[in-house]
C-alpha cells in the first residue's frame, strides 16, 4: 500500500504568522500519526519561514513513523541531516528565495553533485530519494546517481487534471514504468489533492510513498485533521 507522509509546514507558517507555539508543530505532528498518516515531512529553508531547524530537532526523537526531510543540499541542510539522520532525504533544487518547488532536478547538469551527496547520505543508512520531472533521461540519470528513489514532480498532473485526465497522467505513467525498471522506488508530490490522487493512484499502483501538505492541510480546516487523513488514505487503498 502507498504511504501518506503528511508534510507540516504549513502548520509552521501558522505558527509563525503570529508568533509563540500556536499551533504546536510537534504535537500536530504526533496527532497525524495518530490520526493514520505512515510518515511526516518537513522542508526547512534557509529563511525559516516556515519550519525551522529546532523544529526538526525536536521532530525526530518524538515521531514513531517515517521522517522525511526535503531540502536544497547547502552545506547547514546537509549538516542537519547528518545530525538528525531521519528515514529518508529528499533532495529538491530549490532557490533559497523560493515560494515552494516548481520543478526537478537537471540531473544529466548536476549529476556530479547529486553523486557525492547521495553517497554521503547513503553511507549513514539514509534513504535518498530526487525530485524530479518526467523526462526520461534525467530519470537515467537519477538512477545512476545511487540513489534509492526519486520523487515524481506532480504539479503538471494537477494543472492538467481536470481538462484531460488521461492525457495528464500518461507521461507520470511512463516515468514511472522506466524507474521502477531501473531499480528505484517512486514517491510523488506537490499539488496533489483529494480529487486527483485517487486516479492518479490507479494509475501508477508502483508507488511507495505520496508527501502531502498544503491541500491536507486546507482540507483539514473543514473536514478535521483526523476525517481528512482518512479520506487521503482511503484514495491510496
Amino acid at each position: 500500500m502507498t504511504k501518506l507522509s503528511v508534510n507540516v509546514n504549513k502548520i509552521a507558517t501558522l505558527r509563525n504568522a503570529r508568533g509563540g507555539n500556536m499551533p504546536n508543530v510537534l504535537k500536530v505532528a504526533l496527532d497525524c500519526e495518530a490520526f493514520g498518516a505512515d510518515g511526516i515531512t518537513v522542508h526547512p529553508r534557509p529563511d525559516a519561514r516556515h519550519i525551522r531547524y529546532s523544529d526538526v530537532y525536536e521532530l525526530r526523537p518524538q515521531l514513531r513513523t517515517e521522517f522525511n526531510i526535503e531540502g536544497y543540499p547547502s552545506d547547514p541542510f546537509i549538516n542537519l541531516v547528518l545530525q538528525v539522520k531521519p528515514n529518508q532525504v529528499t533532495l529538491v533544487p530549490d532557490a533559497p528565495d523560493a515560494i515552494t518547488s516548481n520543478a526537478g532536478w537537471d540531473t544529466r547538469t548536476h549529476f556530479d553533485f547529486l553523486s557525492e551527496i547521495i553517497d554521503r547520505f547513503n553511507q549513514v543508512g539514509i534513504r535518498t530519494s530526487i525530485f524530479v520531472d518526467t523526462d526520461p533521461e534525467l530519470i537515467e540519470f537519477a538512477a545512476k546517481t545511487g540513489t534509492d528513489r526519486i520523487e515524481l514532480y506532480t504539479e503538471p498532473y494537477a494543472s492538467a487534471y481536470a481538462s484531460d485526465r488521461e492525457k495528464a497522467v500518461a507521461p507520470f505513467i511512463k516515468a514511472a514504468a522506466l524507474a521502477h525498471k531501473l531499480g528505484l522506488g517512486i514517491n510523488a508530490g506537490h499539488d496533489l489533492n483529494l480529487e486527483n490522487l485517487r486516479y492518479f493512484h490507479e494509475q501508477i499502483p508502483v508507488l511507495d510513498e505520496v508527501s502531502i501538505g498544503h491541500a491536507l492541510i486546507t482540507d483539514a480546516l473543514y473536514l478535521g485533521l483526523q476525517e481528512t487523513i482518512r479520506q487521503y488514505k482511503d484514495c491510496l487503498k
